[in-house]
């Protein structure tokens, strides 16, 4: 198989599409679109966000140390993308997109109520980079909407219609038979 040499990109491919909901529930909230995010430890369980400073979450995320990663449904890609492209400065996104802020069980940060499932993270550490800041934080609580559950007590991705992004494009993920 002949291979080209490409210079240095983000070519992980496909990687989850995220929305990222921070602030607080009755004060400043913001929800930003993320696609640089993935688990980084196991136990606790914590995951990683990648923020430009730029960014309104980055702001409220950086004061209060807490955040939601809601995983949306591929149905949900017009408020995925409003997210993505909205400035939270200037916009109340949940107003914008009709999603509704509902609290959660750990932490001062809303769920999206619309996303069939939440995990309530607190922020460990933050690592500077050149062009994001990298929020490793641990999964407090976790919400799943029981029916995108399986018989066993798992997601079914099939149910769930989570979303990927490649390519600078959105992608419903598939199951592949075994």
């Amino acid at each position: 198989m002949a291979k080209k040499v490409l210079p240095p990109q983000t070519l992980l491919y496909p990687v989850p599409v995220v929305l990222v909901s921070c602030g607080e529930l009755e004060g400043k909230k913001d929800i930003v679109t993320l696609a640089w995010v993935g688990v980084v430890n196991s136990e606790p369980p914590m995951v990683g966000i990648g923020v430009r400073p730029s960014r309104y979450s980055h702001e409220l995320i950086s004061k209060t140390r807490e955040f939601v990663v809601n995983l949306p449904r591929a149905d949900q890609v017009k408020a995925v993308e409003v997210c993505g492209s909205t400035s939270g400065r200037t916009s109340d996104k949940f107003a914008t997109t009709g999603l509704t802020a509902v609290p959660g069980a750990k932490v001062r940060a809303p769920l999206i109520a619309e996303c069939p499932v939440n995990l309530e993270c607190r922020v460990q550490q933050i690592v500077n980079l050149p062009t994001h800041d990298l929020f490793l934080a641990e999964i407090v609580a976790v919400h799943v909407a029981e029916e995108v559950l399986d018989g066993h007590g798992r997601i079914d991705p099939d149910k769930a219609r989570p979303l990927a992004y490649c390519n600078g494009q959105y992608w419903q993920s598939a199951v592949l038979p075994a």
